[in-house]
């Protein structure tokens, strides 16, 4: 099967949860190895109700929501911080399908950031330890060194602990659409959102 070969969502009664959907559409995206499936744009409000977006990776997803890891003190995090309504997009233009996600974001355990650093390549754990993420910095040649001075540090040794400003959020959805081409523009768009009871409703939108 050919990317856009992918069956469209024609289903009269809809799976009572996303999760199964979502799944299911993002193995599709790992199968046909498109470039960087996980990317995904996350928009926040700061305290001065400015809008502000950016591509962030999905790192892990479960009924419980959907995780990418951050500086603590990065914009995000301070949007976050004074206001943690969220949306996540995720665009698989070859694949035609595009999931919109809006919700609540929260930091995750620090025993899960703990873990997802430990997994992370040496050198992007040593960046994590130097860089004052959203802040001016004099030159590139401040990084450089910050970068060269670490590697001193801990040279020879893998156990880079993780530092207290870094780590993971979860974001919690409230709704979850799913966007699928279809020929005359004549779309699929389904519309899951959450009852105060946990369960979900299912809605076909017009394209």
């Amino acid at each position: 099967m050919k990317p856009n070969e992918l069956s469209g969502l024609d289903q009269l009664i809809p799976a009572p949860t996303p999760w199964a959907l979502f799944t299911s559409w993002y193995a599709d995206a790992e199968r046909f190895q498109l470039t960087d499936p996980a990317a995904m744009i996350l928009a926040t409000v700061g305290a001065d109700g400015a809008p502000s977006a950016r591509v962030v990776l999905l790192r892990g997803f479960d009924e419980r929501g959907f995780v990418f890891y951050t500086n603590y003190e990065s914009r995000k995090s301070t949007d976050l911080a004074a206001n943690p309504r969220a949306a996540l997009v995720l665009n698989w233009p070859d694949v035609k399908r595009q999931v919109r996600i809006e919700g609540t974001a929260g930091r995750v355990s620090a025993d899960e950031s703990d873990a997802y650093f430990q997994s992370r390549p040496r050198g992007h754990r040593l960046s994590a330890l130097l860089s004052p993420q959203s802040e001016v910095i004099p030159d590139r040649r401040f990084l450089e060194e910050q970068m060269a001075a670490l590697e001193r540090q801990y040279d020879g040794c893998d156990n880079i602990p993780r530092p207290p400003h870094w780590g993971g959020f979860r974001v919690e959805p409230a709704m979850i659409e799913f966007w699928q081409s279809r020929d005359n523009r004549l779309h699929d768009r389904l519309r899951y959102r959450r009852r105060t009871d946990g369960t979900w409703t299912c809605e076909r939108l017009a394209p």
